[in-house]
């Protein structure tokens, strides 16, 4: 069936339609307008935190999961122990140290400064002897020359004042700076040529010592004497000896009977 519309109700019907479009034209601009909040705006806080299912069979709240015991058989770690590394070594005390004996420096600060002579005519003629044979055998040149004076067994010069095992013109040999000895001949020969002092006169220690140095303080030197002790040393083996406070070049000493006693040098 059909109807035209004509007259006043098409006019009516042209109104209400034109009414709801001019609604609608603000609806969809007050929507445009609104702001829009991307993604990497929105606080993480407001975001739900996802949720990790339980695994398949696990029922139990957390907390509840009691460890398994080990295996049987199993013993748990014993405590660590001590070494025998770790544990403090027991050292036998020290016994006391060799002193060298009478090959020692025999400087007394508080003693009086024992006479220095030079006059060999005031020796004993046993040590006179010993000391001249000993610097014949230096100006030789030959030192197998001093073999005889040095001795054999207990009676032999001390050559050192530790241990010395073997030979002792080899050992002799081996302090010189040269092959054949002759550097320590000279040096021998230079210690006798020096002033000499008697020391613990009247005593099983009774000695003469040659250079004198060997019994008087080096701060007591005079300029005479220090010229002479640089015959022997030089300035800074001096300057080294007077920290240590003592001569402890080469020195000799004989006994009133003419034993050579020793021959050494250091501390």
């Amino acid at each position: 069936m059909n109807f035209s519309i004509s007259g006043k109700p098409r006019g009516l019907v042209l109104s209400i339609w034109l009414i709801a479009s001019c609604a609608t034209i603000p609806l969809a601009l007050f929507l445009a307008s609104s702001p829009a909040h991307a993604l990497s705006e929105i606080k993480r806080e407001d975001l739900p935190s996802p949720v990790t299912p339980p695994p398949d069979g696990d029922m139990s709240p957390p907390g509840s999961t009691v460890p398994m015991p080990g295996p049987l058989g199993t013993t748990p770690p014993a405590a660590s122990q001590p070494t025998p590394s770790d544990e403090p070594r027991q050292t036998e005390p020290k016994g006391p140290a060799d002193d060298g004996g009478m090959a020692n420096p025999h400087v007394d600060p508080d003693a009086p400064v024992p006479e220095v002579v030079y006059d060999l005519a005031k020796l004993p003629e046993p040590v006179r002897r010993m000391h001249d044979l000993i610097v014949e055998a230096c100006k030789s040149g030959d030192i197998e020359r001093l073999r005889p004076l040095i001795g054999t067994g207990d009676m032999m010069t001390q050559l050192s004042l530790g241990d010395m095992e073997g030979d002792p013109i080899a050992f002799l040999k081996g302090l010189s700076g040269d092959t054949e000895g002759q550097e320590i001949l000279a040096i021998l020969e230079e210690v006798l040529n020096a002033g000499y002092v008697h020391v613990d006169a009247g005593t099983p220690q009774d000695l003469y010592v040659w250079p004198y140095f060997f019994a008087l303080p080096l701060d007591k030197l005079d300029a005479r004497q220090r010229v002479e002790l640089f015959k022997i040393v030089t300035a800074s083996d001096y300057d080294n000896m007077k920290q240590f406070g003592a001569y402890i070049f080469y020195r000799v000493g004989i006994t009133p009977t003419g034993q050579w006693t020793f021959f050494v040098a250091g501390d």
